[in-house]
């Protein structure tokens, strides 16, 4: 339906745009966003009340005889101002339930299983990578439901997402006892939906599916972990489309992780991934230099290893991008070392423990692969990525293939690769590197897919 939808307003826009001065139509007409059609209306929100008053006054007409134009079930339009909208859903996509014997809702979780304990405040490294998530984390944690609500986080494998969900967690725990926490990852809320949708078609007399619901939507504070596996779940999407609209309408803290900004979740529904879009969006970058040493120091300081300086700075420059692979370097030296029988962990021990390590980087990789990866990334295929086809939804996968190519294997030519991508010129593989170059810097546009694709391709070249 989303999809639908989608297609449906782009259509009407397509109508509407000859017959409307660009500033006009780039202002009012494209700011809008459709909601849904139900009973012959089309319901589109507006960020502004001003708007709303003024397309009612100029457009409205043209903007009725456009969606009757591309569907002629839609008689009526009606605009609903951002600010309104709780108040729509309330009253017109959630309506109250028909009368029912109540239920005793379903305890979330156990509770003491619920969060790690060593995830906390006091022991995530803080960066210029990450302190701005960190502090609307710590925000949320002191007053939930009240500020960033909901909040979403993003970033690459290994970053810290987990991290600052459960140290949310263990910081309500102790200050606010008496709130109800629910910690989820999407895997298990698609599983038990299922389950629930299973043993509810072959029992009689109890309501599975209800009682599910009933889990997730009397609870406090709500945690969804790796959104994005419930990209074309349709099912699932909608159960968690009102598990969410019920809890946000109650005022209650609703927290999200993905791997991706909302944007970028293109199998995910229209009005869902919008939502996510209410609150506060956060990314996590990869870690600069400094924090990977800071993070990889307060880990052997945890663990108590008694680690050489020159160690820290052989795993940082190994391990870019992953927090918990670099820790898992420094876990793997320490152990090496151990059965060495030495107490101080040396620079020697760290070479040799990881050489087999360093060898593997440097096999495996292709200019095949990381275009194949790209492609997976992208949802594209190879052939448009390699075209002539000039929009955004490509160029950005291309840009990042040839940047990645260039920072990976520097050795070849940059007249190659530009063979390779449609036979473009060299200075056009220049231009791209240096633009995605300086994204990465600067942590913005693609940086996010560079550090992802970069962790799927050590992933392949270690399976």
């Amino acid at each position: 339906m989303s999809k639908d939808l989608k297609e449906f307003w782009t259509q009407v826009l397509q109508l509407l745009e000859p017959a409307t001065d660009l500033v006009s139509f780039e202002v009012w007409l494209q700011s809008l966003e459709p909601l849904e059609i139900v009973d012959g209306k089309l319901v589109l929100i507006s960020p502004t009340d001003m708007g709303v008053k003024v397309i009612q006054q100029r457009f409205l007409k043209n903007l009725e005889t456009a969606a009757a134009r591309v569907n002629p079930a839609v008689k009526e339009v009606r605009l609903v101002a951002a600010g309104d909208l709780t108040e729509y859903l309330r009253s017109h996509i959630l309506p109250e339930p028909e009368s029912q014997p109540e239920e005793e809702p379903v305890s979330a979780f156990d509770e003491p299983s619920m969060f790690q304990p060593k995830y906390t405040f006091d022991n995530f490294v803080v960066g210029k990578s990450n302190q701005f998530v960190e502090a609307a984390a710590r925000a949320v944690a002191d007053n939930p439901g009240t500020t960033y609500n909901p909040l979403f986080i993003y970033g690459g494998s290994g970053l810290g997402k987990t991290h600052l969900m459960h140290a949310i967690g263990n910081h309500l725990r102790e200050h606010r006892p008496e709130l109800k926490l629910c910690y989820i990852t999407s895997e298990r809320f698609v599983n038990e939906l299922v389950d629930a949708i299973k043993e509810g078609n072959v029992k009689t007399g109890k309501d599975t599916t209800r009682q599910f619901r009933n889990k997730y939507r009397n609870v406090d504070v709500l945690m969804i972990d790796d959104i994005q596996f419930i990209e074309n779940k349709p099912s699932t999407q909608e159960e968690f489309f009102h598990t969410f609209n019920d809890l946000y309408q109650s005022n209650k803290q609703i927290i999200v992780s993905s791997d991706r900004a909302p944007k970028y979740l293109s199998d995910l529904q229209d009005r869902l991934r919008s939502r996510f879009q209410w609150g506060l969006i956060a990314d996590i970058q990869p870690p600069e230099l400094e924090t990977r040493l800071a993070i990889l120091k307060k880990k052997a300081e945890n663990e108590k290893f008694n680690v050489d300086e020159r160690v820290y700075e052989l795993i940082a420059s190994q391990s870019v991008t992953n927090i918990r692979e670099m820790e898992g370097l420094l876990s793997r030296i320490t152990f090496y070392a151990s059965l060495t029988g030495r107490q101080q962990v040396t620079y020697e021990d760290a070479c040799e423990a990881l050489k087999d390590y360093v060898d593997s980087q440097k096999e495996s990789l292709t200019v095949d692969r990381i275009i194949d990866v790209v492609c997976e990334y992208y949802k594209v295929t190879k052939e448009e990525l390699c075209g002539k086809k000039k929009n955004k939804e490509i160029v950005d996968p291309r840009q990042v293939s040839m940047y990645i190519i260039t920072d990976l294997m520097p050795s070849v030519p940059l007249a190659a690769i530009g063979q390779i991508f449609g036979g473009r010129d060299h200075t056009t593989v220049m231009h791209a590197r240096d633009k995605i170059s300086e994204q990465v810097k600067n942590g913005t546009g693609n940086s996010v897919a560079v550090s992802d694709i970069k962790d799927r391709l050590t992933a392949g070249q270690k399976a």
